[in-house]
């Protein structure tokens, strides 16, 4: 039965927001999420949608790919793991500059998930690109108290000062930050949001010193954290392990099975603070590069 392909659309956004979150399952690699989607929306919905792309047989969903900055980041419905057919028409879209998926130079795909899709991109000579450190915890048990007086915007509740001290902690926490006032609203006023909750972690004094972002993608299904980050000014404090644990607890309250997140390998200081908060390190896993 024939693959198709096609480029997202507004009307088309519910339903690839719905298959992500469905495509989230306890023990499979961390693939991409609603949350990513979700925040990559700050961008901008047209500027997103024009780089999502959505396979699709017999009508249904089958994969999904978001470009973002010149790597296409994967989603496979967990019954095609393993298909040969989902595997050749998905490599033969990715390797054709005409398709439209990746340019005619450079370009990368995040294949985590999809055994018959990663072994054809092998076997096609695309090789290991840059390393990502996935981490997860169970939120089976309870999560420790993070210390941190926490504020908290969701999709109903978004006081501008609260929005404003989102913002400055994450341009503070990563160097040539973009995320504005705007691109907040952007974000928070678009379908992934609606099952989503930004945190931001004050010390004692008052002062906003880290900040995140949860990402549910619905009861029972692992959430993510993206992304995550401590004040510059207030580093070697605790900060970021506190924000961490808070993420956890956060997602436990709204029903996550787990939390997981997806950092590059180079990041150790990242990987230590999740890892330092009970997250278990998984291997790396490389991005793919299309062979020149």
């Amino acid at each position: 039965m024939a693959i198709t392909l096609e480029t997202a659309t507004v009307d088309t956004l519910e339903e690839t927001v719905d298959a992500l979150a469905s495509w989230q399952r306890e023990g499979n690699p961390v693939q991409i999420h609603p949350g990513d989607l979700g925040w990559n929306l700050s961008l901008g919905a047209a500027q997103i949608l024009d780089g999502l792309r959505l396979w699709r047989r017999a009508g249904q969903l089958v994969a999904i790919g978001m470009d973002d900055q010149d790597v296409i980041r994967m989603g496979l419905a967990p019954d095609v793991d393993d298909d040969p057919e989902v595997a050749e028409q998905l490599v033969a879209d990715l390797s054709d500059p005409a398709s439209g998926v990746l340019a005619a130079t450079g370009g990368a795909v995040e294949a985590r998930f999809g055994t018959a899709l990663r072994e054809l991109l092998t076997e096609r000579g695309w090789h290991a690109d840059e390393p990502w450190t996935p981490l997860s915890r169970k939120l089976s048990a309870p999560v420790e108290d993070h210390g941190l007086h926490l504020r908290t915007l969701d999709a109903g509740h978004a006081p501008e000062d609260l929005v404003r001290a989102r913002v400055e902690v994450h341009r503070a926490s990563f160097p040539n930050a973009g995320l504005t006032v705007e691109r907040w609203h952007q974000m928070a006023t678009a379908p992934p949001y609606r099952n989503a909750r930004c945190l931001i972690g004050y010390d004692e004094g008052g002062v906003a010193v880290a900040a995140t972002t949860v990402w549910s993608a619905g009861e029972g299904r692992p959430g993510l954290i993206e992304p995550l980050g401590a004040h510059r000014d207030h580093r070697g404090h605790g900060y970021g392990r506190a924000i961490v644990l808070a993420a956890a607890a956060t997602l436990q309250e709204m029903g996550a099975s787990s939390v997981l997140v997806c950092t590059p390998s180079k990041n150790t200081g990242g990987v230590a603070a999740y890892v330092s908060a009970g997250f278990v390190q998984q291997p790396d896993v490389p991005d793919f590069r299309r062979p020149s």
